[in-house]
């Protein structure tokens, strides 16, 4: 009779390596792994079944820590060799660790049709506003004016806004989290694994050594109650100190409201995540202040909609053509049904020119 062998729950711990981490000391980095490795036991998803894939940069070392499968790519390239990895075994849970620099500049082609082709994978897109890895140059989301390493002068480069870009591809789940808040993080983890199709999370990340502070006032206790709102599916945008301020529209222009006696949260915009146009408002909230007034930056779910996979609908395919006419010729459909024949020249010496 054999016997029946019970394995012990999953801890964070399973999913830690024997491998050094090799970040400098009070990146935000660190939070971000620790809490993928809490939320990994709780997927219920067998380690040998998770891949974790990354193109190059700091976030790029993820996979090394990470007992899991995984593979440490080329620079942008994640999101290809992902989704090569998806179509191939369409079983597997995929999760691409990224940075600004690598998924938004030499990357930038292969993220927006990853997002337009929904692979059902996750995308972990660390922001910090420079590059890293590199020592410190100005990267798509830094800031105008930004003075580094490469802009001496500041930047004159107009900066990518990432969930904006994710809108225009058409991605399917798109978020916001940041490395200093790790119950909102673990929150917005386990929504993007539960999404069916491309999840793309943005996540500030602090590099204390080559632009600190960057997110500061979203990230300290005595601003960030000012400066954040969190998105709550169908509850209104309530933020401050007290909770006792709101976003209201007018019209498409949203704009900060006290919370008083002429004014209460009924008459606060209700956040919705299927609503593709406000969401377009959300992602662009804070692009220009000063046209817009100062207003909070927004974290949680911006957007979440129901669109076919592009690894199903290729299988279906598959099955579709194998159904109808039997096993595939590889050598037929490489050779085409369009052929040429070509004929040789007549030479200079029989009268034909050249």
């Amino acid at each position: 009779m054999s016997e029946t062998v019970i394995s012990a729950p999953l801890t964070a711990k399973d999913f830690a390596t024997d491998q050094e981490v090799r970040w400098c000391p009070g990146c935000g980095d660190y939070s971000i792994l620790a809490q993928v490795q809490k939320v990994m036991p709780t997927l219920g998803i067998p380690r040998e079944n998770i891949v974790i894939i990354s193109g190059i940069g700091c976030s790029s070392r993820f996979p090394y820590y990470m007992n899991t499968y995984g593979m440490h790519s080329i620079h942008g390239r994640a999101t290809a060799v992902a989704s090569g990895l998806k179509a191939a075994r369409p079983e597997l849970s995929v999760w691409i660790v990224t940075g600004d620099g690598d998924s938004l500049s030499i990357g930038g082609n292969h993220t927006i049709h990853l997002l337009r082709r929904n692979f059902d994978v996750n995308v972990l897109m660390f922001n910090n506003q420079i590059y890293g890895l590199t020592k410190g140059q100005y990267s798509p989301t830094s800031e105008e004016h930004k003075i580094t390493k490469s802009t001496p002068f500041g930047s004159i480069d107009h900066p990518f806004n990432p969930l904006a870009l994710a809108m225009g591809a058409d991605g399917s789940f798109i978020a916001r989290s940041m490395d200093r808040d790790p119950k909102h993080l673990q929150a917005m983890l386990l929504r993007a694994n539960a999404h069916k199709g491309t999840s793309f999370l943005e996540i500030y990340q602090n590099c204390n050594i080559f632009n600190d502070g960057a997110f500061e006032v979203f990230t300290e206790k005595g601003t960030k109650m000012e400066e954040v709102i969190f998105l709550e599916q169908g509850k209104p945008l309530v933020f401050g100190s007290n909770q006792n301020k709101g976003i209201k529209l007018d019209g498409f222009k949203p704009v900060v409201v006290e919370l008083n006696e002429n004014v209460s949260v009924n008459d606060l915009w209700i956040h919705d995540e299927r609503d593709f146009y406000k969401a377009q408002i959300l992602v662009r909230m804070f692009d220009d202040p000063s046209s817009q007034g100062h207003l909070p930056r927004p974290f949680g779910v911006f957007y979440q909609t129901e669109r076919a996979c592009y690894e199903d609908i290729m299988t279906m395919q598959i099955e579709e053509l194998i159904a109808q006419k039997g096993k595939g010729d590889l050598d037929k459909l490489l050779r085409g049904s369009e052929t040429w024949t070509i004929e040789a020249s007549p030479s200079p010496s029989d009268g034909g020119g050249w």
